[in-house]
């Protein structure tokens, strides 16, 4: 760590007037790091819920959600350049093309977020058979009515996440932190009402989804609206094309999209390599994703707010100030991921059995557990948090391209070497992964320090 704090130039940083002094920074952390902590928990009882339907409602689910969280990454993309762009225009303390800018921004996504809900409704049957081939009939059936509701749900999430990005951008995290903790505490509900009461399985946790995610969106454009915060976006109808804007959002959206698509594109690999696994690992791969989500949160709530305050500092020209964010925050999300590691090892026991999961899939999933919490402490922070931080500096392109092929060439090939020659299990998803984030943390860290990610000029 003394290595690292090395990296900026404290003679070059007004501490008396940083933008995001420590009280500042902790409090726009805290909320998005809640937020990220609460959305993932109730992740979790949604899968412990599902999972009391049986191994083939989980199995349906967690083969669908990794085509769902394709498309969530795209839209996260998108966000992404909502708020780089967005940060840096206030940074350069300029309101009105910081507004202009989020209007396209809302355009842009709810267009995009159309065109793939049409493609999804009418191709999904075929969809779901190319990525998933010869799955068990029942776990087909489910899937199948899972992902014709929720693909109804995208331009919902879509917009709030470009919403939300808003918000954060202006420093103001709290808010869509309360809207997320509504909406979930509401997707809970529903899911008891119409899983349990009405007896629906996954139909019913998905129309659940669809309802919390509508919630979600209404809120947060209506309080859009209002001219006292930092962005306003009203008038929804008179929003015209603004094609150079729309070209610079697209400039970052795009490759942070094929960054995150790839990763997915990748997990769909890997499942699909499961799949050929049985039921039982299916679902033990399923709630081991759920739990590794869950202790690495904190870290990608500490990525999101970073993204706000190195894209403020670099709009304001403090590139110094820039670089302390990023140290400061990899810091902090490395203590943070070793803590929820541990904790979450703590009640992995206990949350397979209230999840109801059988002994064989319980077993393969703690030990997956075991071996993440070794690894993600000492890879995860710093092949994560430092490139939320050089992507708010325009540094989009270097990130996708380095994410790209760690993904494909240690994470993917990795995995299917170890289950087609070795024959090994599950696990070998876990081998795959750790290999990733060693490599790819080493290559952000000299990008890091070369400074070169400081040379992309967004607006």
């Amino acid at each position: 760590m003394a290595k690292i704090g090395r990296l900026y130039d404290k003679s070059k940083i007004n501490f008396e007037d940083m933008l995001y002094p420590g009280k500042a920074l902790f409090a726009l952390l805290i909320p998005i790091v809640i937020e990220q902590l609460l959305n993932s928990f109730m992740g979790m009882v949604d899968t412990m819920m599902v999972s009391n339907v049986g191994s083939e409602a989980i199995s349906a689910v967690s083969l669908v959600d990794s085509i769902n969280n394709l498309v969530v990454q795209v839209f996260a993309a998108m966000a992404t350049g909502a708020a780089i762009i967005c940060s840096q225009y206030l940074g350069n303390k300029d309101k009105d093309g910081c507004n202009r800018a989020a209007r396209q921004v809302v355009l842009t996504v709810f267009t995009i977020s159309v065109i793939i809900t049409v493609s999804g409704l009418l191709f999904r049957k075929p969809l779901l058979r190319l990525i998933f081939g010869q799955i068990e009939p029942g776990v087909m059936e489910k899937a199948q009515s899972y992902f014709l509701v929720t693909v109804l749900s995208y331009p919902f999430l879509a917009l709030f996440n470009a919403g939300s990005a808003f918000f954060r951008s202006g420093g103001n995290s709290r808010f869509p932190m309360k809207v997320s903790v509504i909406s979930n505490v509401l997707n809970v509900a529903g899911n008891a009402v119409l899983i349990f009461g009405f007896d629906m399985g996954v139909a019913g946790a998905a129309l659940s989804t669809l309802f919390s995610r509508i919630f979600c969106a209404v809120v947060i454009f209506v309080f859009l609206r209002k001219p006292k915060q930092d962005i306003v976006v009203k008038e929804y109808l008179s929003i015209r094309p603004d094609m150079p804007l729309i070209g610079k959002i697209l400039a970052i959206g795009v490759p942070a999209g094929i960054e995150n698509g790839m990763f997915q594109f990748g997990k769909l690999a890997i499942q699909s390599t499961v799949s050929t696994m049985g039921t039982a690992a299916i679902a033990a791969q399923a709630m081991a994703n759920i739990l590794e989500m869950v202790n690495g949160i904190f870290g990608v709530g500490v990525g999101i707010g970073l993204m706000t305050m190195v894209g403020q500092a670099i709009g304001a020209g403090r590139n110094e100030e820039a670089k302390y964010y990023v140290v400061k925050c990899t810091k902090i999300g490395l203590a943070g991921i070793l803590v929820s590691c541990l904790l979450v090892l703590g009640i992995t026991k206990p949350v397979l059995w209230l999840a109801g999961m059988e002994a064989e899939s319980a077993a393969m999933c703690f030990d997956m557990v075991v071996a993440i919490t070794i690894a993600k402490p000492l890879f995860w922070a710093f092949s994560f948090i430092p490139a939320y931080g050089m992507r708010a500096a325009g540094d989009v392109k270097f990130s996708m391209l380095t994410s790209t092929i760690t993904m494909w060439c240690l994470r993917v090939a990795l995995c299917v070497f170890l289950v087609k020659v070795f024959h090994m299990g599950p696990m070998a998803v876990w081998y795959g992964m750790f290999a990733d984030w060693a490599v790819r943390g080493v290559v952000f860290f000299l990008r890091f320090r070369s400074g070169k990610w400081l040379h992309n000029k967004v607006v």
